[in-house]
């Protein structure tokens, strides 16, 4: 039997998807779902997409899955949820004092996050159009924790989950860790998630990515990825 990581989505209909076209940024997403877009669609376009597509930006804290969110989010112009406000007080408080969280500590965090992205594919009202889609920044360390979210395309053929990996070497995660003075993730939490880090390889719906060049090298590498990847929808 197959793993969700190997298990091919239904087949969908073609999708009308213009990454690179001008359209205004839409606001991020909270986790209470107060603030959710108007439209998603370029403004050459008079009618939705066909396909609503999940980027899930993954890796292990210090990757820059913020950072390349916000760059498919302005790219796509579509919402963007940051994972790390879904994680619950308790959750903070852990890896804040150097606790690495269990696979009980993620469920819920995980189930959360996943309903967000849900909620983030549902038009405001019957006279909204639905988005195009939405990228969520989620560790997602190891295949189970992706497997959770995968759930989100489950039965909706219309809807297709993609996992952008973000790789780079321990000791630039460290570096850039230690710089974080202000994020309750420190340096000395790496080890922890790096002995949890299960690699996407062979999963079917996973795009790795090296970031350990230039910003400007890694976000194109990441939107020349996805485009290439929207193409096939097309």
């Amino acid at each position: 039997m197959l793993s969700a990581g190997e298990r091919p989505q239904p087949p969908v209909p073609s999708a009308l998807v213009n990454p690179s076209s001008s359209v205004p940024i839409m606001p991020d997403l909270k986790p209470n779902g107060s603030s959710a877009p108007t439209t998603m669609f370029s403004q050459n376009s008079n009618k939705p997409s066909e396909i609503q597509h999940i980027w899930v930006v993954t890796g292990p804290a210090g990757c820059g899955k913020s950072t390349v969110g916000q760059v498919l989010r302005n790219a796509l112009s579509c919402p963007f949820l940051e994972g790390d406000d879904y994680h619950s007080k308790s959750n903070k408080d852990k890896m804040g004092s150097g606790v690495p969280l269990t696979d009980a500590d993620r469920w819920d965090w995980l189930i959360s996050l996943r309903q967000a992205a849900i909620d983030a594919l549902s038009p405001e009202s019957e006279n909204s159009h639905p988005p195009g889609g939405v990228v969520v920044a989620c560790s997602a360390l190891k295949q189970k924790y992706r497997d959770v979210m995968r759930v989100a395309a489950y039965g909706s053929p219309s809807v297709q989950i993609h996992f952008v990996y973000l790789k780079l070497s321990e000791a630039v995660l460290m570096d850039r860790v230690s710089q974080r003075k202000s994020h309750y993730m420190k340096s000395d939490m790496i080890q922890s998630q790096l002995a949890a880090l299960e690699e996407p390889k062979g999963e079917w719906d996973a795009i790795t990515i090296n970031v350990e060049g230039p910003q400007e090298q890694v976000q194109q590498s990441v939107l020349d990825a996805v485009r290439e990847k929207l193409a096939e929808y097309s």
